[in-house]
């Protein structure tokens, strides 16, 4: 018996070392692969996906001088090894590094899986940054998969400071932030295309977090976004494709391949195959159908259009959202030159994750990756915005990769074979612009009021019509009709705009028909997932051996509490400077009651995760925060409230000094111990969702239910304090929410504004040069600035002129290190502080960065500290402009007959204000519990006491 296995596994080695030739690139060389992705839900499904063909089935083995063949048993059969040499291949020597399971079964038959290595060899990821995904999050979210799987070797490129000049000159590390009909010299910019995708749940919020299971689920390595140091996309691609052939998939918007393309023509003929997840060519969308039984009032939505944008269909029901996403871009990609593959809406609406795949992945988590992947899908499901989740999700990315990767198996394959889809070649075109051809309407800034078109496009081409603007742009509405804008559609056309490209039209059965699994990919994907070969390592929890969740909370009851105070933030660095502060002031002085979030400034919704990692250093776990909304006032859609326009929030950079860097804390989030609280998307009926999720009880609280809990279990006669460090958007909705705002609230201090004395004491709105004396918080919502200054709460203003007199890096930090006995919070304050000024003194993206040191003043003055401080205070009638002038708006009036009068802060003494901010984060009393993730990581790995 043991001969007959023998021989057998003998015979199996030469059919598979033949079928290890043709998997060769003709150079004996693997396969070199790099990812460029949005990391939605379903592309690290696909990035994993690959992973494990690269580690279990593709992966070039070490040992060079011979491999090993495991023939394992099915129930009572035998173990046996067998050594073999090198053999030599196409005139060359291969090593044998392929190490392969063969899988006899009881009726003598069998199965063999190749696990090969060498073949398939994903050398980087690139991260597209303007689509599902905030450059923060994704990159960190990456790194972290990496670890888990043990992959740190693999670089990923993320965002870059970079430009298009006004001619049409690509300079060098090119974002990606914005598509490049936007993009100009710097990172901040409008969201002609990014509106379509929802912001808030079941958008960015989400798919930043994983639906709260990234920060639950994944271990966190040494990997992570640090300022100045991030390899950015550009110089991974550059470093990537100068090397040698290679196989790009494309599996989000199109805007880091498209910009490479642009600046190194030179470079294309390194790229062997472009595979692209995207578009619809035939496609006919199959949800938002009316059933067959439903009632006349059905109305249908995009059923039967050729795209996916279910936030967009009534103005272009032809774009699909990675290709919507940068639509000039895939014009790039796909006219390039480059054989192009594609996997569009065509093929993979034919294979949604229906109800027997979900059933049979629920069986079926054997190893990390796959829990991970199952856990995200689930939540998907269960938050879903109706009942058609089954015929509404499909398996977009990872589906892609299996079909690139079954294809790549086959050497010289010219009609694209593989396992998964069925394959045609079409003549399509990417559609850029609408016709008519040669309009000059605005919407175009690549003709628009130019002599000579950007780039040296073609006057009158098919570049030269109207781009879609926005969701509800005038040109692209037809009254009672269809949509009629195409940005971003891949249509089939017979003009010599034409590429021939090879298309999946559809997914290939299951030939197992006694399978539950109907679609022969769902179990190519199960399997992988779940194959015990080159596993992820461990999770979050597991990565310690003596992990132990813990909630920290002070016990105040035997303190005399000072006044109630909210903290309204959103997430700037100067504002978890001010928080700092206000957890140090002792608790009968400040009683800090809650934190609301307003993520329409400086950071990101999910960014709340580092306010709950920073309570819960402090010991602070006890204190609730709610998340605020997501849009300024009236900027979110009126048909479709998930998406809204980004009129003022665009001039906040997307990269380096902007959103990147706070949604990080400059490369400092990570140090901070991790807590048990965090963002989740679990969700209640009890409050409008669908249905219940696993953990209702997690649900992440709003801003107005935070603050209604407040005012419930006030003290009688007690009122609250509110401190405002941001946009005042929550608190607008708080006074028109509530009948009498002045029975429970004290006073409201806000640190924004800007009074100016001379045309030289400009605003910090840096990014609208028509509007030059506009602070930035009330130019980021100015009507809710509007709304609260003409209440009847007291105001106390905290100008943008007295916070300039307290913004020097070196007084501050000479004054944290002066202390010689400190503590956690000041330390890491001072970390913090070190780093901005290194990055102020550094780079031109950070010269506004001693704007975040004058938010901390309003608690510094909110603790009452004042006689050392030696404030002066006016009395004037002040109004805000809010008008929709983005030349105007959030412009702080004086105004003798219309304006209300403010109490405002016009000077303080700076070396009070500094050493009163250094001697409290100094003080032993109300310290940090655990002063950083590496401690938590000490604890969770020796024994407890």
């Amino acid at each position: 018996m043991l001969q007959r296995y023998l021989l057998a596994a003998v015979v199996l080695i030469n059919v598979l070392e033949l079928v290890r030739a043709n998997l060769y690139t003709d150079g004996g060389k693997p396969h070199r692969i790099l990812l460029d992705t949005d990391v939605d839900t379903d592309d690290f499904f696909a990035l994993l996906y690959l992973l494990k063909l690269n580690r279990s089935e593709f992966e070039l083995e070490v040992n060079p001088l011979a491999f090993l063949v495991s023939v394992h048993s099915i129930s009572s059969f035998s173990i046996c090894c067998i050594e073999v040499k090198p053999r030599v291949i196409n005139g060359k020597v291969v090593s044998p590094g392929l190490s392969f399971a063969l899988i006899l079964e009881s009726s003598n038959s069998f199965l063999f899986s190749l696990i090969t290595t060498g073949l398939l060899d994903s050398r980087a990821v690139t991260i597209n940054t303007n689509a599902w995904t905030d450059a923060g999050h994704a990159v960190n979210q990456i790194y972290d998969i990496l670890y888990m799987m043990d992959r740190d070797d693999i670089p990923v490129g993320m965002g870059g400071e970079g430009g298009i000049t006004e001619a049409g000159h690509v300079l060098p590390d090119v974002g990606g932030y914005l598509p490049i009909v936007e993009q100009g010299n710097a990172t901040a910019g409008g969201c002609r295309y990014r509106q379509a995708i929802p912001v808030g749940l079941g958008g960015r919020l989400d798919i930043d977090s994983n639906y709260g299971i990234r920060k639950a689920f994944l271990p966190q390595g040494s990997r992570r976004y640090s300022p100045l140091r991030q390899p950015t996309s550009q110089q991974v691609l550059n470093e990537k494709i100068s090397a040698g052939p290679i196989t790009i998939f494309i599996i989000g918007a199109h805007t880091n391949i498209g910009i490479f393309l642009m600046r190194n023509p030179h470079l294309k003929k390194n790229i062997q195959q472009i595979y692209v997840m995207g578009g619809g060519v035939r496609s006919k969308n199959p949800t938002g159908c009316c059933p067959n039984n439903a009632s006349s009032s059905c109305q249908p939505r995009q059923c039967g259009n050729p795209g996916n944008l279910f936030t967009d269909y009534t103005s272009n029901p032809y774009g699909e959202f990675n290709i919507f996403g940068d639509p000039f871009a895939a014009y790039q990609v796909f006219h390039s030159g480059i054989p192009v593959t594609l996997v569009p809406l065509d093929a993979t609406n034919t294979i949604p994750i229906n109800e027997n795949f979900f059933k049979a992945f629920e069986q079926n988590q054997h190893t990390y990756e796959a829990q991970y992947c199952f856990q995200s899908l689930k939540m998907a499901r269960d938050t879903w915005f109706d009942d058609q989740f089954y015929t509404s999700y499909f398996m977009w990315d990872s589906f892609t990769s299996g079909v690139a990767v079954s294809i790549m198996r086959t050497l010289h394959n010219q009609n694209g074979e593989n396992e998964f889809a069925e394959m045609e070649y079409m003549n399509i075109t990417v559609v850029t612009s609408n016709e008519p051809y040669g309009i000059n309407d605005g919407s175009n800034p690549f003709f628009d009021d130019r002599k000579v078109p950007k780039f040296n496009l073609e006057k009158g081409g098919v570049h030269s019509g109207h781009v879609q603007t926005g969701l509800r742009d005038p040109f692209c509405i037809v009254q009672n009709g269809r949509g009629r804008c195409k940005d971003g559609y891949t249509e089939e056309v017979t003009s010599s705009d034409a590429v021939r490209v090879l298309v999946a039209t559809r997914a290939k059965s299951n030939p197992d028909s006694n399978s539950i699994l109907d679609r022969a990919y769902f179990k190519s994907f199960l399997d992988v997932l779940n194959h015990p070969h080159q596993t992820g390592r461990f999770n979050f929890t597991t990565q310690f051996p003596h992990y132990k969740e813990v909630f920290y909370k002070p016990d105040l009851g035997t303190k005399r509490l000072g006044k109630p105070v909210v903290f309204d933030m959103d997430m700037s660095a100067g504002d978890f400077l001010a928080l700092f502060y206000l957890l140090k002031v002792p608790v009968e002085i400040i009683n800090l009651k809650a934190i609301i979030v307003s993520p329409i400034g400086w950071a990101n919704a999910a960014s709340i995760d580092i306010v709950y990692d920073l309570l819960h250093m402090m010991g602070r776990d006890d204190i609730p925060v709610g998340l605020g909304d997501v849009f300024a006032m009236n900027q979110s859609d009126p048909l479709f409230s998930a998406v809204g326009d980004c009129k003022y929030l665009k001039v906040i950079p997307h990269g380096n000094g902007g959103l990147l860097d706070s949604d990080t804390l400059y490369g400092l989030a990570r140090d901070l111990p991790r807590s048990p609280r965090r963002y989740t998307a679990e969700n209640s009926v009890k409050y409008g969702a669908p249905r219940d999720t696993d953990h209702p009880e997690l649900r992440q609280p709003l801003a107005l239910e935070i603050w209604e809990s407040i005012v419930r279990t006030l003290d009688p006669g007690s009122k609250i304090t509110i401190l405002t460090n941001g946009p005042l958007t929550s608190l607008a909705k708080i006074i028109q929410n509530e009948n009498n705002t002045r029975s429970v609230i004290q006073g409201v201090y806000v640190v924004g504004g800007h009074i100016s004395h001379g045309d030289t004491d400009k605003g910090n709105v840096l990014s609208i040069d028509s509007n030059e004396y506009t602070e930035l918080n009330m130019f980021l919502d100015p009507l809710a600035a509007k709304t609260v200054f003409e209440s009847s709460l007291d105001i106390t203003l905290i100008p943008l002129g007295v916070q300039r007199r307290v913004s020097c890096f070196p007084k501050i930090l000479k004054r944290l290190r002066s202390k010689t006995n400190t503590t956690p919070e000041a330390l890491f304050v001072q970390r913090l502080l070190s780093r901005l000024y290194r990055l102020k003194k550094t780079h031109y993206r950070y010269h506004h960065l001693d704007t975040f040191l004058g938010e901390i003043l309003g608690a510094v003055v909110l603790a009452g500290d004042h006689s050392k401080l030696e404030p002066i205070w006016l009395a004037k009638p002040i109004m805000i402009l809010a008008q929709g002038d983005e030349s105007k708006d959030g412009q702080v009036v004086i105004d003798e007959k219309r304006g209300k009068f403010v109490r405002i802060l016009e000077n303080v003494d700076p070396e009070a204000h500094y050493g009163l901010f250094a001697k409290q984060l100094a003080i032993k009393k109300q310290s940090a519990v655990v002063g950083s993730f590496g401690e938590q990581r000490r604890i969770w790995s020796a024994p407890p006491n």
